[in-house]
C-alpha cells in the first residue's frame, strides 16, 4: 500500500505554481492531490498496468 510519508520538493516559477493552484481549486483537488495523480499515470504508462505489483511488492 501507498505511504505518504516521503516529501518531494520540486522549484517551479511562482507564475506556473499560482495558475497550478488555481486550477486545482476549480477542480477541488489540493494540488498534492493532483501531483500524486500524475506520478500514478506517468508510472504506470511507463512501467503498465501492472505497475502497482512492480512498485509495491515486498523486497525480502
Amino acid at each position: 500500500m501507498e505511504n505518504r510519508t516521503a516529501r518531494l520538493t520540486v522549484l517551479v516559477d511562482p507564475k506556473k505554481k499560482t495558475a497550478f493552484e488555481e486550477l486545482c481549486d476549480i477542480e477541488d483537488v489540493t494540488p498534492s492531490q493532483k501531483i500524486r495523480q500524475f506520478m500514478r499515470e506517468y508510472i504506470e504508462e511507463q512501467l503498465g498496468p501492472d505497475w502497482k505489483e512492480k512498485v509495491f511488492k515486498e523486497k525480502k
